[in-house]
Parts: structure tokens; sequence; C-alpha cells
């Protein structure tokens, strides 16, 4: 796979309104996430999923968002203070090897995010490591156009090595995804 980090001026793409015409964050992430839950998102650019998750854990949830980009990081700062949730997310610098998280998660979401890191295993050990024992993993990577299917079984066989066992498989537009808990 792939290991490049995607550019800090994509994340404008990423958030644009289109992008909530196929892939809306709402229904997406409404199955999974409930009044009070802490939801960790990696990689989460400039807020898509971030805010809309703060806007479902409630005032007693929170969402931990960490990212390698400190401008990603500003910028969904911005904007979550504008939508009004920046009280529930708290933001993170990580490093391509540490996800620097140590909290327990109900949720962990992974869009987009797992073909770059330079070590997918590690990666997912660290998600089931801070994932409460009804914690659920949320991960889909870009369609075959992107990631291949090969690469994304890789990633499902990587997930299971460190513990992870395939629970559904969500339907995401433009995505191959699963919805994994702890073995």
């Amino acid at each position: 796979m792939e290991k490049h980090v995607c550019p800090w001026w994509v994340g404008y793409l990423l958030v644009s309104p289109i992008r909530r015409w196929f892939q809306n964050p709402e229904k997406i992430l409404s199955p999974y996430i409930s009044e009070g839950m802490t939801v960790l998102d990696i990689g989460p650019g400039m807020g898509f999923f971030t805010i809309p998750a703060a806007r479902m854990a409630g005032a007693g949830g929170k969402v931990i968002a960490v990212d390698l980009q400190d401008k990603m990081l500003k910028s969904l700062v911005r904007r979550a203070e504008k939508a009004g949730v920046a009280d529930r997310i708290v933001t993170r610098l990580c490093e391509p090897d540490n996800l620097g998280v140590s909290e327990a998660v109900d949720l962990c979401l992974a869009f987009n995010v797992v073909h770059e890191v330079p070590d997918a295993g590690s990666l997912l050990s660290q998600i089931r490591a801070i994932l409460k024992p009804t914690g659920r993993l949320l991960l889909s990577e870009p369609g075959s156009w992107h990631v291949s299917e090969k690469e994304f079984q890789g990633v499902l066989d990587l997930a299971a090595a460190a513990g992870l066992k395939i629970i559904g498989r969500p339907k995401i537009p433009g995505s191959q995804s699963a919805l994994l808990a702890r073995v």
C-alpha cells in the first residue's frame, strides 16, 4: 500500500458539502454513536466525521481527534467552534507510529487513514488496546480505485492478528468498510 500522508489542503475537499451527498456522516455514524460516548477519530482531517460525532455524543460525551498535521487540527477546531461543539472535542497531534491515546473509547473511527500509516498492524493493536470491552472500530478505506480489495483484506487480516473480529460490513458509498470488535 502507498504510504503517504494526505496533504493538509486536501482537507478542504474532504469537508466539501458535495461529499455529504454520497457520504452523509450523520447517517453513517448514527447506528454507532449515542449520548455520553467517547469516540476516537483517527486522521480526522478538518472534521467531516468529528463534528457530527461530537453532536451525537452530546454534552456528556467527547471526541478525541488525533492527526499528524497541526494545520488539519487547527482547522477542525475553528470549524467545531463555529458548529458549537468545540467543548466536546479534544485534539491531539500524534506521531506516525503512536496515537498518543490512553483513554478507553467506545468507538474508534478510522476513515481513509489506515492505508497511509507506516505500520497498520501496530495501529490496529493500539486501537484494540484502548477499546472498551464493548467498544467498536468502524474501519473504512477508499474503494478499490485507491485501495485494492486485496490490500483491504490485508488490513482485515492485520486486524484479526491484533485481536479484532469483524462483526459487520456496513455499506458506505465509495468505500470498503468493516465494523470490528475485540475478540
